[in-house]
C-alpha cells in the first residue's frame, strides 16, 4: 500500500502540511513545555524545558503506537527547484535500525504548500516509508522532530529552506500523530475512542480538542 492510497481512503481531503489538527473534526492539540521558557538569563537554553517535551511526546508516541503497529513515516522536505534532489539517506538513514529499509522509501514532488512571495520557485518532496516503531529509533526522531528551531541534537538533515515536517501515520489504528516543534503537537483520528485515554490522561497538557 501507497501512503496515498490509504490517505484516500481512510483521510479523504487532508493534506500532510502544519496545523493537521485544523483539517480534521476529530483531534486532540497539546501544548508542550509546561510553560517553561526556552531560554535563560543571557540567551542560554533552557534544557530542562526540552526535557520535560521529550518527556511528554515520548509519553503521547507510546500511548498511540505498539511496536508491531503499520505505521506511514512521512517527510516533507522544503527546497528550490533548481537544487538537486535532496537525497532520501539524510531524511531517514540517522533513525532506521536496518539500513534495507532506505531502498523502500517512495517519493513524490509536489507544488509548494505555502504562500510566500515566489512561491513557484519552490516545491515540496514528500517521503514515505511503510514500517513498524520497532524499525525506527523513536526517541532520536521525537526528538528530532521538536528541534526544529534551536541547536540541539539530533536533528534531521538534508534541508534547504525549511524544517522539515514528519508525520507517524498508524494505518492500523488509523491516527495521524504531527510534532511541530517544541512548542506543541496534533493529533487527529477516524474515531475519537481512539485518542479519548489521552485526552482523559493528559488533559493538563490539551489546549483544544474536537471528536465530533
Amino acid at each position: 500500500m501507497k501512503i496515498m492510497e490509504y490517505m484516500e481512503e481512510r483521510f479523504q481531503n487532508l493534506e500532510f502540511i502544519p496545523s493537521i489538527y485544523n483539517q480534521w473534526s476529530i483531534g486532540i492539540h497539546f501544548c508542550l513545555g509546561e510553560n517553561i521558557y526556552q531560554l535563560k538569563e543571557k540567551e542560554e537554553l533552557n534544557l530542562k524545558r526540552f526535557q520535560v517535551v521529550y518527556e511528554q511526546i515520548t509519553i503521547i508516541f507510546n500511548e498511540l503506537f505498539e511496536q508491531n503497529d503499520d505505521i506511514f513515516l512521512v517527510t516533507n522536505m522544503y527546497k528550490h527547484k533548481k537544487e538537486k534532489s535532496i537525497r532520501k539517506l539524510k531524511v531517514y538513514q540517522p533513525f532506521l535500525k536496518c539500513k534495507n529499509h532506505l531502498n523502500q522509501i517512495l517519493v513524490k514532488t509536489y507544488p509548494y504548500p505555502f504562500e510566500i512571495d515566489k512561491a513557484e520557485e519552490y516545491k515540496m518532496q514528500q517521503f514515505s516509508l511503510l514500517c513498524k516503531p520497532r524499525d525506527l529509533r523513536v526517541t532520536e526522531l521525537l526528538k528530532a522532530a521538536s528541534n526544529e528551531d534551536f541547536p540541539l541534537k539530533p536533528k534531521f538533515g538534508g534541508y534547504s529552506i525549511d524544517y522539515p515536517d514528519v508525520f507517524f501515520v498508524n494505518i492500523t489504528k488509523d491516527i495521524i500523530f504531527f510534532i511541530y516543534d517544541d512548542c506543541g503537537c496534533e493529533v487527529i483520528a477516524l474515531d475519537f475512542k481512539r485518542i479519548r485515554p489521552l485526552y482523559e490522561k493528559y488533559h493538563d497538557w490539551v489546549e483544544e480538542y474536537k471528536c465530533m
